[in-house]
């Protein structure tokens, strides 16, 4: 059911009290865990969105966090203002309530939000698998006066098709939708670095929750942004936190929607703190985006902490170049999220690197750069053998993918891998990204295999 993001679709909003289902809704119809599902109440904070089509119609889905007033804790005030925002923008909002529990104080709270707000709104009662509890569960619904409330169980995909049915013949008849081409930039670093408030200044708005608690953000939040820069889809993630740090149920969940927001990005901007530096925890997240081949840019973030600019910068890049020797190639912007500085910079080195991950060499080309490499630098000697390179073709892009047929892949050492790398990247100026070569022996014909 899921669809690529795009804009410009009509937005459905699932809003309700904590435990509910909502989330287990909104991935039933995704088709995919994209949000965290856990029992603990609250788990859900930020919006998560995903594009969805249904019967010929696409449609925007929004999964909010749990809407409660009177719960006592320092992120409640900041979802309750989450949920009437996004009830401010829905095309249609789905009121979940639990036909099992049945309703309390939070139910008729946001039921009334939602009628002030006058937004078309289908009641959705979850958590119906039998009929006596469709039947209670309806009744209770039909307190709230907003309408007939429609029975649903996600777990066991009772009614979800007749709901999405409800869901588009209530929609505005959408425009034609042009797919748009956006750099996909999955934010990424240690707890409490600023990522979500660097998402917040590049848009603008309070997208995402910011607080100063470590480990505020849980899912990967999505957000499209058009800029002078270019056009982008910013992925908000969760902070990664020390292996052994890791907790169980949300937290590890969270590490591994980080990992996968990074899987479908295009550049990585690894946020760290100006102030502290990069640590080693900075680099072992640096390696999550070079593990799966993508683009990197440093965002060094709390630069308007630095008492002296120009000393402070040299200082960061120094360190920054010195822990991340792995990547010489990421970029840097130097940047601060709370005044809003350096952010343009930041999008359009972000743009580079998204540039070259699609840039092709020419073979001719390619085959006389490496001979000439080659010949500058003569292999070493690997059990008294040397390798000889005999055809080059690059055989992709996303990363750069170079496939290099020679004598005995075995015969390549890991220093003249990298120098043959180097090469590559002054010549082309792959500067951003990671390039991917393979070296294949004579009887391995097929570059792509």
């Amino acid at each position: 059911m899921s669809a690529p993001l795009t804009a410009s679709l009509s937005r459905v909003v699932i809003v309700g009290r904590p435990t509910v289902g909502k989330t287990s809704l909104f991935n039933r119809v995704v088709g995919e865990r994209r949000a965290i599902v856990e029992d603990e109440p609250g788990t859900t904070r930020d919006r998560v969105e995903a594009d969805v089509e249904w019967l010929d119609h696409r449609f925007r889905l929004i999964d909010t966090g749990g809407f409660e007033t009177t719960a006592e804790t320092v992120y409640a005030p900041l979802i309750v203002e989450q949920v009437r925002t996004a009830i401010e923008q829905a095309a249609l909002v789905l009121l979940c309530v639990d036909a099992r529990d049945g309703l309390t104080a939070s139910d008729f709270d946001i039921a009334e939000v939602v009628r002030r707000a006058q937004r078309p709104t289908l009641v959705v009662a979850t958590k119906v698998d039998n009929e006596a509890r469709e039947a209670a569960g309806l009744a209770e619904a039909a307190r709230l006066g907003l309408g007939e409330a429609l029975p649903v169980s996600a777990l066991h995909d009772v009614n979800v098709g007749l709901m999405l049915d409800e869901v588009v013949a209530r929609l505005p008849q959408a425009p034609a939708i042009v797919e748009e081409d956006r750099v996909r930039v999955a934010v990424i670093g240690r707890p409490n670095v600023g990522k979500s408030m660097l998402v917040n200044a590049i848009l603008g708005e309070e997208r995402v929750i910011v607080s100063e608690v470590a480990g505020t953000t849980r899912d990967a939040v999505d957000t499209e942004v058009d800029t002078p820069e270019g056009r982008f889809l910013l992925i908000d993630t969760a902070g990664v936190r020390r292996p052994g740090k890791l907790g169980t149920g949300i937290e590890r969940h969270s590490v591994m929607r980080t990992t996968a927001a990074v899987e479908r990005c295009d550049v990585a901007v690894l946020v760290v703190d100006g102030a502290e530096g990069v640590t080693a925890q900075d680099t072992h997240i640096a390696g999550i985006a070079l593990k799966s081949l993508k683009g990197l840019v440093v965002a060094v973030n709390k630069t308007d902490l630095w008492e002296d600019s120009d000393e402070g910068r040299a200082w960061a890049e120094r360190q920054m170049r010195g822990r991340i020797q792995f990547a010489p190639w990421a970029m840097v912007a130097f940047i601060s999220a709370l005044e809003r500085k350096g952010l343009g910079r930041l999008l359009a080195l972000a743009a580079e690197a998204r540039e070259a991950r699609r840039r092709r060499v020419p073979t001719p080309e390619l085959n006389a750069l490496l001979t000439r490499a080659l010949r500058e630098h003569v292999p070493p000697l690997v059990r008294n053998r040397r390798f000889k390179l005999r055809y080059a073709t690059q055989a992709g892009i996303d990363p750069p993918t170079f496939v290099l047929f020679v004598n005995d892949p075995e015969l390549v050492h890991f220093s003249y891998r990298r120098y043959l790398e180097r090469a590559i990247r002054d010549a082309y100026d792959f500067e951003g990204t990671t390039i991917k070569l393979v070296f294949r022996g004579r009887a391995e014909e097929n570059p792509l295999a």
